[in-house]
């Protein structure tokens, strides 16, 4: 409806995207709309020569509660017309119902309030996470009565272990940003009014290197994802470091500064 605001904000600045679900009278809920808003938002990050980094999160006071239950049932009508195959959000051939398109720059979650079910799996889907001490973080597909379909179960258990991801998705029950902290499921927890800042210093940490390295490394680690044995792993990471070339010349020019750098951190 014209005059609408748009169900994904989008903010680029100084080499970083921030994307931010915007429906939170229903505390960000994944219609057909926003799903397709947001892989187009992520996929235009990817693309753009500008963009190095990019954040994701939702418009307070949630992250995202989930796949829109109401359009689902079809209790409401549909938000948008379906997409052709291969034009996304959609399964893989792998089975993985991707909300994100896979770029070659990293997604950071900045997780501001409840991330529940899909929007677990929306935030699972990210390269890591970062929590506001509001987040909450539960799997309720069980409490539904709907199975899982966009990693709940493999990228949770990789991310908390098996048996405590079994509880989560058995149980529904929801973790604390403090005990998602002690999980491993989040990399940091802050107050909440620093969340994004807190966020956008960790991005333009990774936009201040070498920017044919970071992606390099990123898709190395989604390649160890499938490796199944630590030798396998290993030999994979021997053949990058053999075969990679692009940047060497550089590392003279670059010396000082990461020296410098890592002194500061290190005081």
């Amino acid at each position: 409806m014209a005059g609408t605001e748009p169900v994904v904000l989008v903010d680029v600045e100084e080499r970083i995207a921030t994307v931010t679900l915007n429906r939170p009278g229903v505390r960000n809920a994944l219609s057909r709309e926003v799903t397709h808003a947001l892989w187009d938002a992520v996929a235009a990050a990817g693309k753009a020569p500008e963009v190095d980094a990019v954040i994701l999160t939702g418009a307070d006071p949630a992250f995202c509660a989930g796949v829109d239950l109401r359009e689902a049932s079809g209790e409401s009508p549909p938000s948008a017309a379906p997409r052709a195959p291969g034009q996304g959000p959609e399964r893989g051939a792998d089975g993985l119902y991707r909300f994100l398109p896979v770029i070659d720059k990293p997604v950071i979650a900045a997780v501001n309030g409840v991330a529940v079910t899909g929007g677990l799996e929306l935030a699972l889907q990210c390269t890591f996470l970062v929590a506001s001490s509001r987040a909450r973080f539960a799997d309720t597909h069980a409490r539904l009565g709907i199975m899982p379909g966009g990693g709940a179960t493999v990228l949770l258990a990789r991310s908390v272990g098996p048996r405590r991801a079994v509880e989560m998705s058995l149980t529904g029950n929801f973790l604390t940003a403090e005990e998602a902290l002690s999980a491993g499921l989040v990399n940091h927890v802050v107050p909440h009014e620093e969340l994004l800042p807190f966020a956008r210093g960790l991005a333009a940490d990774i936009v201040s290197n070498d920017q044919r390295a970071v992606r390099r490394l990123l898709r190395h680690y989604r390649q160890l994802g499938n490796a199944a044995t630590l030798d396998e792993a290993h030999l994979i990471e021997g053949l990058m470091a053999e075969t990679w070339r692009p940047g060497t010349s550089h590392v003279a020019a670059r010396r000082g500064e990461v020296t410098a750098r890592g002194r500061s951190q290190t005081r």
